[in-house]
């Protein structure tokens, strides 16, 4: 993203919290905070799916910062909220899976550490609150395209989670006078994206399948089209909540997503030919369709609002961020793959305490 002289400034003159910072989504908000000139970039994460290697190229950054803490607790969400501008919050137990396996520990972690951090900026008069939403919140329709106004119901303990941010952020912008900004993602993806577990996302699960010459297959539940945004997108997203100024913009909810519907037959067929440039034999891999009927599956959400208040243009379709994430995922994705273990499922107690988007 190119920032204006005025969105520069304001970067350059504020200071930031990324939570769950050290995760794929955060390490790239805070990498690119300090590379505008931020004038601080702290991050607050527990590592427990975060990892050092993300925040490799900025660990020794002068203006960087790095709080190890659990946004369960009030006094580590107070601590790390002090002395802030703006709080980037991207900290969630991110599963849908774990959700409906484990309820009471991602209500615990998207929810009440949700309102633990809103509570901590509040008291710390931070000046505004932008947060991970989900576009998973949307009740599954396959008629109309998901509208940027509040659902009517959600599917899954993960969805309510992030229903209840909506909901606490609005109440918040209303009793208190906080200015908060939501932002539902749609699948990201690209550099530093986590292979590991049942529950990795689709891009990653195909790119393994492929390096390792095995067929991806796309079942019937599976091939419908879904919305994929490359991670330099959910940026841009995060920058112009960070830099608007329209009073309109703010104490919103907007959808971030590319519009493009892409089924997994073709999400497999770009990935094969990409990787194929590293391995010419990936090209002869074949590609599983165990359906016999289409599913037209899920539509493209509507991001007018975020265009018309936000400015939020995506310069990166799935293909060319796929183009661009192709070089990181053949180098680094085999190894990380081999160095995490397989996420089984485990006693309540066992799940992670905050996950990093």
């Amino acid at each position: 993203m190119q920032l204006t002289p005025n969105q520069a400034e304001r970067i350059s003159t504020s200071s930031f919290l990324v939570t769950g910072g050290a995760g794929f989504i955060g390490s790239h908000l805070a990498e690119f905070l300090l590379t505008a000139g931020a004038r601080k970039v702290r991050i607050l994460d527990n590592m427990t799916t975060g990892h050092f290697r993300n925040v490799a190229p900025f660990v020794n950054h002068p203006r960087f910062d790095y709080m190890n803490g659990d946004i369960r607790d009030m006094a580590t969400c107070n601590a790390a909220c002090k002395g802030i501008d703006f709080v980037l919050h991207q900290a969630a137990s991110g599963s849908v899976p774990v959700s409906i396996m484990d309820p009471i520990t991602t209500n615990n972690i998207n929810a009440t550490g949700f309102l633990n951090m809103m509570v901590a900026a509040h008291e710390a008069r931070v000046k505004r609150f932008i947060y991970a939403s989900s576009a998973s919140i949307y009740t599954d329709n396959y008629q109309t395209p998901p509208k940027e106004g509040l659902p009517e119901n959600p599917g899954s303990p993960y969805a309510v989670s992030k229903y209840i941010n909506e909901l606490y952020a609005d109440v918040f912008a209303r009793l208190n006078g906080m200015e908060t900004i939501g932002l539902r993602y749609s699948n990201v993806f690209g550099q530093r994206h986590d292979p590991r577990s049942e529950y990795a996302a689709v891009i990653p699960k195909f790119v393994m399948q492929l390096i390792k010459h095995e067929s991806p297959v796309i079942t019937a539940d599976d091939e419908y089209s879904h919305d994929f945004i490359y991670i330099e997108n959910v940026v841009q997203a995060n920058m112009l909540a960070i830099c608007t100024t329209d009073p309109k913009a703010v104490n919103q909810v907007y959808n971030i997503t590319f519009e493009e519907r892409t089924s997994l037959n073709q999400l497999a067929k770009y990935l094969r030919e990409l990787l194929s440039s590293f391995d010419e034999s990936i090209a002869r891999v074949k590609i599983t369709n165990a359906y016999t009927q289409k599913n037209n599956g899920h539509p493209v959400a509507y991001v007018q609002k975020s265009k018309k208040l936000l400015g939020y243009h995506p310069a990166y379709s799935l293909r060319t961020g796929l183009l661009k994430s192709a070089g990181w995922y053949w180098a680094y994705l085999p190894r990380l793959a081999e160095e995490m273990p397989v996420i089984k499922k485990q006693p309540q107690s066992q799940y992670a305490a905050t996950v990093s988007a």
